[in-house]
C-alpha cells in the first residue's frame, strides 16, 4: 500500500458525512464507553458524557488534572493530581473510591471484570474490592523498586501486572508469598495481558515493546519504531496486537504459541502522519486508527480496505473507543473535537 492524503484522495470510501460531530470545548485525553454513553476524559477536572442525541454534559470528578483513566464498560475510573481515585457510571453518578494518604498523584488505574480495581501512587500499587476474602473492601498494597509505569489485571484470576523500571512485577493480592518478577532493562510503561492470558507485553520509554511468554517467561523483543508506542489494542480474539508509534499501524501476530517470536509484524493504514491512537472492534477483524494530523481511518484487516472516518487538518487524535456491541465508534482529538459514528 502506498502513502496517500485522505483529505485529497477521491478513491477512498468516506463516511465522514455520517459522523455526528461533537464539540467538547476543552482539551481531552481519552474516550471510553459506559454502556451506550460516550465518556470523554478531560485533561482537567471533568468527564464529558454524551448520551443518545444529547449534548456533552460536564461532570466534575477531580479538583485538578486527570492523569489516567480505565474502564470496564460499566464504570470509568480516573486518577488525579488531587490524590483521588474516582469513578463515573453510565448514569453520570460520581464516587470517590480512594484518597491517597499523602495526597500523591494517582498515576495509573486498572479495572478487573469482577469489580476489583487498582491504582498507583509513586512506587506503590494498591488493590481494593477483591473477592474471596473476609473483607472485600480491604485495601492491599505492594511496593515495587521504582515509580509504577503501568497497571493491568490478567483476564483470568486476580493477578495484577505492575510495570516499572527494569521489568514487571506479577502480584496475586489474595495469595501469600513473594510476587513474581519479570526482568528486562529499561523503563516499562503501559502493560497488557493477551486475552488468552498467555502473553504479557509492555510499551517502553524507548521506541519499543517488550513481551514475555508467561508459560516459560521467554522474552519477545518488538523493536523498530521511530517513536514511543503510546496506544495499543488487541484485535478480536487476541490474534494480533495493534500499536501506534509509526506512520502506519504495526500489528504483531499472537495467534501461535510463540506469539511474534521469529515473525514480522503486519503494517496497515500507512499515511504521511504518525499514528497516535488505535482501537479494535470487539468482535470483527476491523481496526480504527487515529493520526497526528487528525485523520481517522477504519481498516478491514482481512484485505486492508480503508474507510475515511475523519479528515485531516485538525489536532492529533487523542482517543478512540468502540462500545461493547461494536455498534458505536467514538473518536476525539486533543483539542476536544470529537465524533460518534454508527458504522
Amino acid at each position: 500500500m502506498t502513502d496517500f492524503d485522505p483529505g485529497e484522495s477521491a478513491s477512498i470510501v468516506s463516511v465522514t458525512d455520517k459522523v455526528r460531530s461533537i464539540a467538547i470545548g476543552a482539551p481531552v485525553s481519552a474516550v471510553h464507553f459506559l454502556k451506550e454513553t460516550a465518556a470523554f476524559v478531560g485533561s482537567e477536572e471533568n468527564i464529558f458524557v454524551v448520551a443518545g442525541e444529547g449534548e456533552p454534559t460536564p461532570i466534575a470528578v477531580h479538583g485538578g488534572g486527570i492523569l489516567c483513566a480505565a474502564s470496564d464498560g460499566k464504570r470509568l475510573l480516573t486518577g488525579g493530581d488531587d490524590g483521588k481515585v474516582a469513578s463515573v457510571d453510565a448514569k453520570g453518578e460520581v464516587a470517590v473510591l480512594a484518597t491517597d494518604a499523602k495526597r500523591r498523584w494517582i498515576d495509573n488505574v486498572a479495572v478487573h471484570p469482577d469489580g476489583a480495581f487498582a491504582w498507583s501512587a509513586g512506587k506503590t500499587a494498591f488493590v481494593r474490592g477483591t473477592k474471596n476474602q473476609e473483607k472485600p473492601d480491604q485495601e492491599k498494597s505492594l511496593d515495587v523498586p521504582s515509580t509504577v509505569g503501568g497497571l493491568a489485571f490478567a483476564p483470568k484470576g486476580l493477578r495484577l501486572a505492575v510495570a516499572h523500571y527494569n521489568g514487571v512485577t506479577l502480584w496475586f493480592p489474595n495469595m501469600a508469598g513473594e510476587p513474581e518478577f519479570l526482568p528486562w532493562a529499561g523503563s516499562h510503561l503501559a502493560v497488557t495481558f493477551s486475552p488468552d492470558n498467555k502473553f504479557l507485553v509492555t510499551a517502553m520509554h524507548e521506541p519499543a515493546l517488550h513481551g514475555w511468554r508467561l508459560s516459560d517467561n521467554r522474552h519477545m523483543r518488538m523493536t523498530g519504531y521511530p517513536a514511543r508506542v503510546r496506544s495499543i489494542a488487541w484485535s478480536a480474539g487476541g490474534k494480533a496486537l495493534a500499536t501506534s508509534g509509526a506512520d502506519m499501524v504495526i500489528m504483531w501476530p499472537f495467534a501461535s504459541k510463540d506469539g511474534p517470536m521469529g515473525k514480522e509484524p503486519a503494517m496497515v493504514a500507512p499515511l504521511k502522519s504518525r499514528v497516535t491512537a488505535v482501537a479494535c472492534h470487539p468482535d470483527q477483524a476491523i481496526l480504527v486508527s487515529g493520526y497526528e494530523d487528525g485523520t481517522v481511518l477504519m481498516v478491514r484487516l482481512s484485505d486492508g480496505a480503508e474507510i475515511l472516518v475523519h479528515k485531516n487538518g485538525g489536532a492529533a487524535i487523542a482517543g478512540l473507543a468502540w462500545n461493547a456491541k461494536g455498534t458505536l465508534l467514538a473518536f476525539v482529538a486533543e483539542d476536544g473535537e470529537a465524533g460518534l459514528l454508527e458504522p
